[in-house]
């Protein structure tokens, strides 16, 4: 099929070339906008009546409200029993069931994980039980030594050193009475002895008695400096540092306390985690078997997701049947909730200006060619469809919406149907065909025939149908426009190899029909150059050669069926050039009414890829592409 729209493409640019070669021929394009012209011509009379502005697209029916019921079983299972399509349900009614084998096997294992982590969870309760009336029974040592330490320093610094300081003062002030008493007896103890009262043996006791009270008095002395320099230091110092013990003591046994609750107390969190932990898989397991089961959330019709068709459908996605392997998350059964349809297309990227919201639009079915259906456009996606750029990264469409305004009995979900969007209506209307009409300078430019001589004029357009554009003003009914104007002045060099891209160009524009001049069309509200668009993959091909604009994909027999197409064409007469000018225009025509969006989009893709392609060759390339046209290689 590609080989064959080679060979049309380059059949179209081959004889496109050569006929706008023998216009140019004997057109001369000057400043002045009347232009000669030899031969006759392709020219198309301006019309003057209804027209019709459409964006006609493809689609899919499908349901406006819907359930879409979805796996939820995480990973991938396969389907035990699947309701049968198309069958009508209640609410409550069994759907689908999943293999559940493996979360049973799941759930046994995890009970058992739960029953242990629930013993380790009363373990760590009961290790904190211990720990804190250990704690506490700690600390209540700790507090009550610390107070005895205090009370201890207090009671000798208030109590005990007083006493014994008195005591020692006390005995000294015995010691010097005793030793008082001790001298004065003596005293007369040596009178009386004297004269002779006493015996010697007396005195000597009462010497003795004396002596024995001094050493009493020093004695007395030495304690209460003993207890007052030294003792009382001692005592002072050490019943303190018991004290500061007592004190850091208490402090050790607080912080020993609050890390061992808190140890416990974390190993506890940590053993509640673990229990709720598998407890949540347990219930999740226990779910998800119960999820197995899908029943019907309201009543409906079933159709399956697989064969909806529409933008919900996945490319590749396996029928559903029983067996049938299904992954978490995808769409299973779709139930429509309503009566009411809607039309799911696909717009081009190059129409969203002329659609908006609410644009009336006519539907047919292919399955129902007899019935016309309206509705209105509901939605436009903001962003274009990633899986067809996924597809074609040359190609942006956005998912929009068609309400129908019908009960629905009689469409069904996934019929293929045709939108036609109708974005303007005219009772009366100036209108040519598209390609009629090229970009000169910015400027939206008709050729409009004189008799033998062509006038270029500029017009002012409207919105085009892809087929007919409106002129709006700068030509009347009646006068007759070239169906492939030259290309205007200025816009083709004098050299061999920018003439011969205009050639090309020109070729292209024969083969593509339409939808080059559409294109132009669509840039006439903003005036500027055509080829800024560009391409974004210059020289791909259908094909997927690699040579000058496809002909190193022709076969030997195409190249010379070429061949004798030009020589044909090149020993016909005028007449016999001319009829066979707008009969290959006409066959062109056709085959591109015949095509679709998408297929339109690529050829126009196509095109601009080899006009960017050429525009890029060195001279030496160009000069072997014009070897190529005239040997037909």
């Amino acid at each position: 099929m590609w080989q064959n729209k080679s060979l049309l493409m380059a059949v179209g640019i081959v004889v496109g070339g050569i006929i706008i070669a023998g216009v140019l021929g004997t057109l001369t394009t000057s400043d002045s906008t009347i232009i000669p012209m030899s031969g006759d011509v392709a020219t198309r009379a301006a019309q003057l009546g209804p027209l019709t502005i459409s964006v006609l697209e493809s689609g899919t029916i499908q349901a406006r409200e819907k359930v879409i019921i979805k796996n939820e079983v995480e990973g991938h299972t396969s389907i035990l029993w699947l309701v049968d399509e198309g069958k009508k349900v209640k609410k409550g009614d069994l759907l689908v069931e999943l293999d559940s084998s493996a979360k049973i096997e799941q759930k046994r294992s995890m009970e058992m994980q739960v029953q242990n982590a629930n013993a380790n969870l009363i373990q760590a309760q009961e290790n904190l039980a211990v720990v804190k009336n250990q704690a506490k029974s700690d600390l209540a040592v700790a507090e009550l030594n610390y107070t005895f330490a205090k009370q201890d320093l207090e009671k000798y610094l208030e109590g005990e050193y007083p006493n014994q300081l008195k005591q020692a003062q006390s005995a000294i002030t015995l010691a010097q009475e005793e030793l008082l008493r001790s001298e004065e007896k003596l005293e007369w103890s040596k009178r009386l002895y004297n004269e002779n009262y006493l015996s010697q043996t007396e005195l000597q006791q009462d010497e003795l008695a004396a002596a024995r009270d001094k050493l009493d008095l020093e004695q007395a002395e030495n304690n209460l400096n003993l207890l007052v320099n030294y003792t009382h230091k001692r005592n002072t110092d050490q019943l303190a540092s018991n004290v500061e013990q007592a004190e850091m003591a208490l402090e050790r046994a607080k912080r020993k306390a609050r890390a061992d609750v808190l140890k416990a107390e974390a190993t506890l969190s940590a053993r509640k985690a673990e229990y709720q932990g598998n407890l949540d898989k347990f219930k999740y397991i226990e779910e998800q078997i119960e999820k197995t089961k899908i029943y019907a959330p309201s009543d409906g019709t079933v159709i399956y997701a697989t064969s909806g068709g529409g933008k919900h459908r996945h490319w590749g996605s396996e029928p559903l049947a029983e067996g049938t392997n299904v992954r978490e998350r995808q769409e299973l059964v779709h139930l429509p909730t309503t009566n009411s349809v809607k039309a799911e297309i696909n717009i081009h990227e190059s129409n969203l200006e002329k659609v908006s919201i609410g644009m009336p639009a006519r539907i047919t079915i292919d399955a129902l060619p007899d019935q016309v259906f309206t509705g209105h456009l509901a939605t436009v996606a903001p962003l274009p469809d990633p899986q067809s750029m996924f597809m074609n990264p040359d190609l942006k469409v956005y998912n929009a919406d068609i309400y129908i305004e019908s009960n629905g009995v009689e469409l069904r979900t996934g019929m293929s149907c045709k939108a036609e969007i109708v974005v303007e209506r005219h009772e009366e209307a100036v209108y040519v065909p598209v390609q009629s009409v090229i970009q000169v300078k910015g400027k939206p430019t008709v050729y409009v025939a004189k008799g033998k001589n062509m006038e270029q004029r500029q017009v002012e357009i409207g919105l085009d149908n892809n087929r007919m554009i409106h002129i709006i003003s700068g030509l009347k009914k009646g006068e007759h426009v070239l169906l492939a104007p030259p290309l205007a002045s200025g816009e083709v060099e004098a050299d061999a190899a920018d003439f011969q891209a205009s050639v090309e160009e020109q070729g292209q524009k024969t083969a593509k029909a339409v939808p080059a001049e559409r294109d132009r069309a669509k840039t006439r509200k903003q005036p500027g150059d055509m080829k800024k668009a560009g391409a974004s993959r210059p020289g791909k091909r259908p094909g997927g050669g690699s040579g000058p604009l496809g002909f190193q994909n022709l076969t030997p027999e195409q190249r010379e069926q070429m061949r004798k197409q030009r020589e044909r064409y090149e020993n016909a007469s005028p007449e016999e050039q001319v009829k066979m000018r707008e009969e290959f225009q006409k066959q062109m025509a056709a085959r591109f009414e015949n095509m679709s969006s998408e297929q339109k989009e690529a050829m126009r893709k196509q095109a601009q890829d080899r006009r960017k392609q050429f525009e890029n060759m060195s001279p030496e390339e160009r000069e072997k592409l014009r070897q190529g046209f005239k040997g037909g290689r």
